[in-house]
């Protein structure tokens, strides 16, 4: 009988070994034998599941996400049922910090991608970038559902606010990976802008 092959778990196999090589040095240097050898597969093979080095990157980046959006939707379901919009906010918001083990890793491996995207321009012009775009959009959307619910004053602009939080996450992502701040530090300081974004509706009269 022939061996089967899980083409799948295959591609898994070596996206997840990009991963790896991204959290521990760089993925300036990055290159298909190099992937291979992490992943501990051939070139051959590594070139027959990605004719090209950015396919794998994007193909590795794309999986990082899924990681992240699964953490997002488990802190979602063990929060309350169902969900309200600072819930899904602060799940989102929370675990792009890098607080425990497998969140740092997840930091540092976006980090590696975005050191990637500066050094090399061309790939944000041939891939695009629309995860942060539709993640600013979602995160404005729960906002305006606040706003709608009565749980954020209506003078603030959601889209402006999504933006502005999203690029404060990030900078804190960047002072904790820095060891400016510890995680737990981090997750305080962004909780208290939530508090004050968010309130309870105020009964008349």
């Amino acid at each position: 009988m022939p061996l089967r092959v899980d083409h799948d778990q295959r591609r898994k196999q070596i996206a997840e070994a990009v991963l790896r090589i991204a959290e521990a040095q760089s993925l300036r240097e990055v290159t298909m034998r190099g992937v291979a050898a992490e992943a501990g597969v051939s070139l051959r093979l590594v070139q027959y599941y990605f004719q090209t080095k950015d396919a794998l990157l994007v193909d590795a980046l794309e999986r990082l996400s899924a990681q992240l959006d699964a953490r997002v939707r488990e802190s979602i379901a063990a929060a309350e049922a169902p969900p309200t919009p600072r819930t899904i906010v602060a799940a989102v918001l929370t675990n792009i910090l890098p607080v425990d083990a497998d969140s740092r890793r997840i930091a540092r491996t976006y980090a590696a991608f975005y050191s990637l995207v500066l050094s090399d321009p061309e790939f944000v012009e041939k891939h695009g970038t629309p995860q942060p775009d539709m993640l600013e959009s979602f995160l404005a959307k729960q906002i305006r559902a606040a706003q709608q619910a009565g749980e954020v004053s209506d003078d603030v602009d959601p889209e402006v606010k999504a933006a502005g939080l999203l690029a404060m996450t990030n900078g804190l992502v960047s002072s904790v990976l820095g060891t400016q701040r510890t995680g737990e530090a981090a997750l305080a300081i962004l909780t208290g802008h939530l508090d004050e974004l968010f309130h309870p509706r105020r009964a008349a009269g």
